[in-house]
């Protein structure tokens, strides 16, 4: 197969895949949806390349933002970083290719790591700390937003990316072996 017909071809799908569980956990709440995401962004980079996982990364925010799981629409620019910081560290670390455990172990907590810590700053710090500057407020976020931004956008971060990870980690060989790669 072509190769650009094929990474278009898996990239639709796990954006498919991807809308398909947010769609289906939004009610089971955060640990359980976010988790979901960021197996699929860690599948999709480990499997499909760099293009693959960046594209559902940047996209992936927008339609949660439509399906109602995004809470606020000026979150959606820091969680595409978010992902996008995830999917580039797990990329990078591991190379793309079967690497040793340890270094896709190490990867995968960089990765994690970096994501909580990139969302953390851009919600909790920056968009609270100016939502809530009595000089600076925009007006955009109301007082209960306030209080729930930076509980969602906190140490949940860091749990759904370790478990999205980790589920990740455990089925792309599989994955890659029923593909023949």
């Amino acid at each position: 197969m072509n190769k650009k017909i094929r990474w278009i071809t898996e990239t639709a799908v796990l954006l498919a895949l991807l809308v398909v569980l947010q769609a289906v956990t939004k009610s089971f709440g955060q640990f359980v949806t976010g988790s979901f995401v960021n197996a699929v962004l860690a599948v999709a980079v480990l499997l499909a390349g760099m293009g693959s996982g960046v594209t559902i990364a940047l996209i992936s925010p927008v339609l949660a933002y439509l399906l109602g799981i995004a809470p606020q629409l000026v979150t959606v620019p820091a969680i595409m970083v978010g992902n996008t910081v995830f999917v580039i560290l797990l990329r990078l670390i591991t190379g793309g290719q079967s690497k040793p455990l340890g270094r896709q172990v190490a990867a995968w907590l960089v990765a994690a790591i970096a994501k909580f810590a990139v969302l953390y700053i851009l919600v909790v710090k920056i968009i609270c700390g100016i939502a809530s500057a009595p000089l600076l407020a925009s007006g955009t976020l109301k007082e209960p937003m306030l209080k729930m931004l930076p509980t969602m956008f906190a140490w949940p971060q860091l749990v759904t990316a370790l478990i999205g990870g980790a589920v990740a980690l455990a089925i792309v060989p599989v994955l890659k072996k029923a593909l023949h790669r």
